[in-house]
């Protein structure tokens, strides 16, 4: 039963948090303050309480993770919703790499938003979906068969989407509307699918290989080939795939930093595990393997690159740059799943880990900018350096692992991903693919590294005298830890790769 503790313990932690008395308990909105320094006191006092609540909840939860996939061979059959659809349970070495990510940049969220939420209002509200989606995000980890991991996804949908309307302002509800709107469509695209494949399949619990009945199957394959595509384009909206990708770059500049950073950091990571436990659990790799499934895919993922890439370096709006950015850097996973080898699948979960930690402190380094300064253009990044050196020395360094410059983890990716579309031998996109990623990784260059030179050589004309270290005002630490934590993440994974490239390659091997 140890499986389910970390999944139920932060979604009930969540419910009661946000079933608390209504009133002013967790709202410290500078704008909203009583001007009675005693009533500010008492305000301060329940906003402790509430982030401590929330802190010492997810501490727990992570630790029965931990406790959770330190078990040899944890599974659990919980109960059927219907003939041969059981809700179960089992960890695997995939299901334990998500786990592990998703806590660590959950926890580290967290720790920024004790100080950057302090000038957002309904702190409970924000809190208690934030810890509801972390158990739910850890029941998709431990997801043992397509049943329960639909399940979970929906739910995700669902608890996640109350952070990106956080706000309530009437470009915040829109972005939600259109986000729940483009994510079921998404879902109904995997049901849609998924209705068939249990035809032709004896289970839909994830087996390396796949899953599917070569007796049962003969004669449909040009209908299960509908399907996977189906599937592959359900799970891609959530990843931000063109043509699908709309959402995205609209929810996450409206969300509270922190929100903004697990969504772009976790949330659209899901569509990749789900195309990940579609393709290689379900289907299996032989079966899409030069078909014209992975060549759709393939062309839709390039095109997303470069797409993104291009709206990222035009955008000026930071929050909505890294947006596209995120846009970009997805279908640099998604193809190298799509490439179908042991290189480019290693390349695609490196890059998962890597840019969840890059542009999850991307999106803080941005957020600590907006909440201390209130600039959001990248045109007005002059003398941001000098200002607030640790967070854009921190930004400076996950940039370069987006960008994938040695020794950081995004280099590594990145070379397993061009080596892995090399190896493939696949006419056309072994060489295009390479190619496309060198231009997006030029152009990330471009959209990221201006941000670091007009931060750190504002020009002659800057104001050096009455230039103030942001830094040293109170409340800072919550801001800085996270960003500090995420940039040497990003050094140590591109350091030293052995023991996580062993695992992942492993991984890789088994489902091929």
């Amino acid at each position: 039963m140890s499986i389910l503790i970390p999944i139920i313990l932060p979604i009930l932690a969540g419910i009661v948090l946000f079933l608390l008395p209504q009133g002013k308990q967790g709202e410290i909105s500078d704008s909203r303050m009583a001007p009675s320094e005693k009533k500010g006191n008492i305000l301060l006092g329940k906003r402790s309480i509430l982030v401590g609540y929330t802190l010492l909840a997810l501490i727990i939860s992570i630790g029965c993770m931990i406790h959770a996939i330190t078990q040899s061979a944890e599974e659990l059959h919980l109960f059927d919703l219907a003939l041969n659809l059981p809700i179960y349970f089992k960890i695997d070495t995939l299901g334990k790499v998500f786990a592990v990510v998703i806590s660590i940049v959950w926890l580290l969220s967290a720790v920024f938003a004790v100080e950057y939420m302090k000038h957002e209002e309904h702190n409970r509200r924000y809190f208690a979906f934030y810890l509801m989606v972390y158990g739910v995000l850890m029941g998709l980890s431990f997801a043992g068969n397509m049943v329960t991991f639909y399940m979970f996804f929906e739910m995700m949908t669902l608890l996640s989407m109350p952070l990106v309307l956080h706000t309530l302002t009437r470009e915040a509800v829109m972005a939600g509307l259109k986000y729940m709107f483009y994510s079921f469509c998404g879902a109904y695209m995997v049901l849609f699918g998924l209705f068939f494949l249990c035809r032709y399949t004896n289970t839909l619990t994830f087996t390396p290989g796949g899953t599917l009945d070569p007796a049962m199957m003969q004669g449909h394959e040009t209908l299960l080939l509908v399907c996977a595509m189906f599937m592959i384009l359900g799970f891609s909206v959530k990843a931000g795939m063109f043509p699908m990708h709309a959402w995205l770059p609209t929810a996450h500049p409206v969300a509270p930093a922190p929100a903004s950073a697990v969504l772009s950091g976790i949330i659209v990571k899901i569509g990749a595990f789900g195309i990940i436990r579609t393709v290689f659990y379900l289907f299996g790799a032989d079966f899409i393997r030069g078909t014209w499934v992975q060549n759709v895919w393939m062309i839709l993922a390039l095109i997303t690159v470069f797409m993104g890439s291009m709206l990222a370096y035009r955008e000026d709006v930071l929050k909505k740059r890294l947006a596209y950015s995120t846009v970009s850097q997805l279908s640099y996973i998604l193809f190298g799943l799509s490439l179908l080898n042991i290189t480019g699948m290693t390349g695609a979960l490196l890059h998962v880990v890597i840019h969840a930690f890059v542009k999850t402190a991307l999106f803080l380094g941005v957020g600590a900018i907006i909440y201390k300064t209130g600039k959001h253009r990248a045109s007005e990044m002059t003398g941001i350096g000098k200002k607030m050196p640790v967070i854009i020395w921190c930004f400076t360094i996950v940039s370069l692992a987006l960008i994938g410059i040695p020794p950081t983890g995004g280099f590594l990716s990145k070379w397993y991903l061009a080596i892995g579309a090399l190896e493939s031998g696949i006419p056309v996109f072994s060489v295009a693919g390479p190619i496309v990623l060198l231009v997006s990784a030029l152009l990330t260059a471009g959209y990221l590294l201006p941000i670091t030179v007009k931060g750190f050589f504002p020009g002659e004309d800057y104001d050096y005298e009455n230039s103030e270290n942001l830094e040293k005002q109170p409340g800072m630490k919550w801001m800085m830890i996270p960003m500090i934590i995420l940039a040497a993440l990003a050094l140590v994974w591109g350091m030293f790769p052995t023991k996580i490239c062993t695992i992942l390659t492993e991984i890789a091997s088994t489902l091929m």
